[in-house]
């Protein structure tokens, strides 16, 4: 079944039922994220525009992504002046800027950095494309997200089934860890990646895998295997010694998410996915990434996150504490105000 899928999945991108109109923009079009994403985007059959966004060097990437011989036009746009024509008519936005991860540095080290970057891009949002889905990268997602929230409810245009955390690359490093285990395409492995998307706070619940783990998979190898997924970003960071972090697998996961919403955009839903959200999915947590049937005008059902066993019962209730001081410390940023 889930080869057939995978199989009409592909046969409907080499031949779209119908012509697609939208609008997409990347703002941080020019980082480490953005350029390959840039050009996943680019391939995309559901993409009449893709509009690239960055402070700097957005002229170079926007040339070289709009030789490739597929629909989308591109436009680059370079520096604030340009931010509001970047963003008018854009259906979905996407933003990785920020500074990335360094060894040594924490999600919370990259707090003071793209907090402001975030509140300033969502502050144009509100302003210039205001109905558009908004699918947010910049770390840290657990608090980032809140902030995008609060600026958007200031201005009166929040909708919460349009704004999510891009937490995929959880999804996708899970797929392609227990495809090695059990000897499966990753493309064939589901697992629920639910929770927030840094450290303790993601949460594998690798009980509802499929395929399942094998009996012969001790109790220590599981909790290896959930903990191999929660410090992942960490793995790739130290791999690349000082010379970025995960910005393929990224660029790669935020492609097949910005997929899910531009189907769901255009009526092939029900489409599932799994994303950070504002929900009252579980009490006490405002914002919780868990499954989510998404249709043409958001996320219309947040799905039960379902059975989980002792050791993902007793993960459940540790990364809470954790999870709220981020999303609480993103609201008082905005409430702060800027600095002076």
């Amino acid at each position: 079944m889930a080869a057939l899928n995978r199989i009409q999945k592909i046969a409907s991108h080499l031949d779209p039922p119908k012509p697609f109109k939208f609008k997409v923009a990347l703002l941080g079009a020019a980082g480490g994220i953005g350029q390959p994403l840039s050009m996943l985007l680019k391939m995309s059959p559901y993409i009449s525009e893709l509009s690239l966004y960055d402070v700097a060097n957005t002229p170079g990437v926007a040339a070289d992504v709009s030789h490739m011989s597929t629909a989308a036009r591109v436009k680059g746009y370079l520096g604030p002046d340009q931010l509001p024509a970047a963003l008018a008519g854009s259906n979905l936005v996407i933003i990785p800027a920020g500074v990335p991860r360094k060894p040594g540095m924490t999600r919370d080290d990259l707090f003071n950095i793209n907090a402001g970057i975030v509140r300033t891009l969502a502050e144009a949002i509100a302003a210039h494309c205001p109905n558009a889905w908004v699918a947010i990268i910049s770390n840290p997602v657990n608090s980032t997200v809140p902030i995008a929230a609060e600026v958007l409810q200031r201005a009166g245009v929040l909708n919460p089934a349009r704004l999510f955390g891009v937490t995929t690359l959880d999804v996708v490093r899970a797929e392609a860890f227990l495809g090695e285990i059990v000897g499966a395409d990753p493309r064939d492995v589901s697992v629920p990646v639910v929770g927030g998307h840094a450290g303790i706070t993601i949460l594998p619940l690798l009980s509802q895998a499929r395929p399942p783990l094998p009996a012969s998979v001790t109790a220590e190898q599981r909790k290896a295997l959930m903990t191999r997924i929660q410090d992942a970003g960490t793995e790739v960071v130290q791999a690349k010694a000082g010379a970025g972090s995960a910005t393929l697998s990224m660029a790669y996961a935020a492609a097949r998410f910005a997929d899910s919403c531009l189907r769901a955009m255009s009526g092939e839903g029900p489409v599932t996915e799994y994303a950070y959200v504002r929900s009252s999915a579980v009490q006490g947590l405002p914002y919780f990434s868990s499954p989510l049937r998404l249709g043409r005008s958001g996320v219309e059902e947040v799905l039960p996150l379902g059975p989980m066993d002792a050791l993902e019962s007793e993960n459940f209730e540790a990364m809470k504490a954790e999870l709220l001081g981020s999303i609480k410390k993103g609201e008082e940023f905005v409430a702060r105000g800027p600095a002076k």
